[in-house]
């Protein structure tokens, strides 16, 4: 099982979409700056739709001392566009890629001159060498979008062979997902770290609305309560809080070698649960 310690801890945000959401991102980062998280990300949408607001999100967050980590999606896209965004990002100092596939954008009917992420790690490190640190994305769950396990496994191991450095999760509330994953991974002779997505509960319907999406299972017990607490916020809120937080200590205490927030571009939700687990600075 692997293990490193201290823990490595990072945080998720997407691009702020107005002049609100960009003041009230400002208040959140400084929140989770304090606590010297190993890096933080931010989402690039379908087919690039947010290239340049996730740019200078990246840029700002990089100017403020905190390595950061764009998302980078390769499908309905070029080899001169990514080409471009990675010069870019060395320009600025930016050493850290989220490779991924992505969607497709509506409408659109041929995937670029990518199909999948392996192939976009493979031109990074074609054309960049050793210079970005890569996170690759992982389904414990199984991809949604896979004919099957097995299919999708293969499907995951070529991103490492192609020259991944480390693996950020999907989200998942079941620990023995996390850990069976891993235990295939090390008999396939995959030792790169791969970090935990946690997603902190907060709305079930929203949390509904993501998971059926991207394929995370809400154990049944977990369900049934979260829709017993009907439009009681704060009941969800309370249970989901306590819930995570044991879900992260026991994948910390079983080796996971830290943890990646999806933030939804709030503070609250994982500063309470790092509370919870006694590692907020």
């Amino acid at each position: 099982m692997q293990s490193q310690h201290p823990p490595l801890f990072s945080f998720e945000f997407y691009p702020p979409k107005t002049e609100e959401g960009a003041a009230s991102m400002q208040v959140v980062h400084s929140k989770l700056a304090a606590l010297k998280p190993d890096f933080f990300s931010v989402t690039f949408g379908a087919g690039g739709s947010t290239r340049d607001k996730t740019f200078d999100t990246v840029v700002d967050i990089q100017a403020k001392g905190i390595a950061a980590a764009p998302h980078l999606s390769c499908v309905a896209s070029t080899k001169d566009n990514i080409r471009a965004i990675l010069k870019n990002y060395q320009q600025h100092g930016i050493a850290k890629i989220v490779a991924l596939r992505g969607d497709l954008p509506s409408g659109t009917l041929s995937a670029g001159e990518f199909r999948y992420a392996n192939e976009l790690v493979e031109f990074i490190r074609l054309e960049t060498g050793d210079y970005f640190d890569i996170h690759v994305a992982a389904y414990p769950e199984v991809h949604p979008q896979a004919a099957n396990a097995t299919d999708d496994f293969k499907n995951f191991k070529r991103k490492v062979e192609a020259g991944a450095n480390s693996v950020i999760t999907q989200y998942f509330y079941n620990a023995e997902s996390y850990f069976y994953f891993v235990e295939l991974c090390e008999k396939n002779g995959i030792t790169i770290p791969i970090v935990p997505g946690i997603m902190p509960i907060t709305q079930y319907a929203q949390l509904f609305r993501f998971s059926e999406m991207c394929g995370a299972d809400i154990p049944r017990w977990m369900r049934k309560r979260l829709e017993s607490f009907g439009d009681d916020k704060a009941s969800v809120q309370a249970f989901g809080l306590d819930v995570v937080s044991q879900l992260c200590q026991r994948l910390l205490e079983g080796g996971a070698p830290g943890l990646h927030f999806y933030t939804m571009n709030q503070s609250a939700p994982s500063l309470a649960i790092l509370d919870n687990l006694q590692l907020k600075s």
